[in-house]
């Protein structure tokens, strides 16, 4: 069975904390903090604040040499779409970071581990701490290697719908179709199962908290079959 230790996360993501209390306190969400009776201060909420600010920095640095010919809005447009909260969930799922985290009962058990809100956040809380540990140089290496790798792939999935429309209107007759197929858990820990198709043909299947999310994985999936028969996918 797999352990998650403090350890094994600094092995995961290649860096040594000099401040273990940083580290903890980037996994700490406040449910636990205030089942613990120790104080908003101790919650990962301060360390998210700063590591918005970091990524958003090393985000947009990237985007403006990247991109040299791109305008202003559409390079917000781009950095917006890289930051958000379903991308930061994604890339945070890579690392089964919520399996790190520290949670208050109650929010274990309606699912916080896997919530894309929890996990985004803890990303952006664990940049904040390695900044404060040691700095901008480390704080961006994390962000190039855990959020601006495999750009390609990850575009593919945050603009899944908007992608998945134009190959089917520039290159299929029939309709485009989600359909909801199924419903499980309780009413307050809902998952959603989704299914795209072309005409008859079911192209993707997706699962997730909401309907919107479940809809965005099985375009994704959609795609995946489609580059793999040789389609093209605008860049956005």
């Amino acid at each position: 069975m797999k352990s998650y230790t403090m350890d094994k996360l600094e092995e995961t993501i290649a860096y040594k904390f000099h401040d273990k209390g940083l580290l903890m306190q980037a996994l700490t969400h406040s449910s636990y903090s205030n089942e613990q009776k120790q104080g908003n201060r101790e919650n990962y909420e301060r360390l998210e604040f700063l590591g918005d600010a970091v990524l958003e920095l090393v985000s947009s640095e990237y985007l403006f040499h990247a991109h040299k010919t791109i305008p202003e809005g559409e390079l917000t447009k781009r950095r917006a779409s890289m930051v958000c909260e379903p991308s930061l969930a994604f890339c945070a799922k890579d690392l089964e970071l919520g399996m790190y985290m520290r949670l208050g009962k109650g929010e274990e058990s309606t699912g916080g581990r896997t919530r894309e809100s929890i996990i985004a956040d803890g990303m952006e809380s664990l940049i904040g701490a390695i900044y404060l540990d040691s700095g901008m140089e480390e704080a961006k290496k994390f962000i190039y290697r855990f959020i601006l790798n495999d750009l390609e792939d990850k575009q593919l999935f945050y603009d899944s719908k908007s992608n998945l429309q134009e190959v089917v209107q520039g290159n299929f007759k029939d309709e485009l179709i989600y359909e909801l197929a199924g419903e499980s858990g309780p009413e307050h820990n809902k998952s959603f199962t989704v299914r795209v198709r072309l005409g008859q043909e079911v192209w993707g299947e997706g699962t997730g908290k909401t309907k919107k999310a479940a809809e965005q994985k099985a375009a994704y999936q959609a795609l995946l079959k489609l580059r793999e028969k040789g389609y093209v996918f605008k860049k956005h």
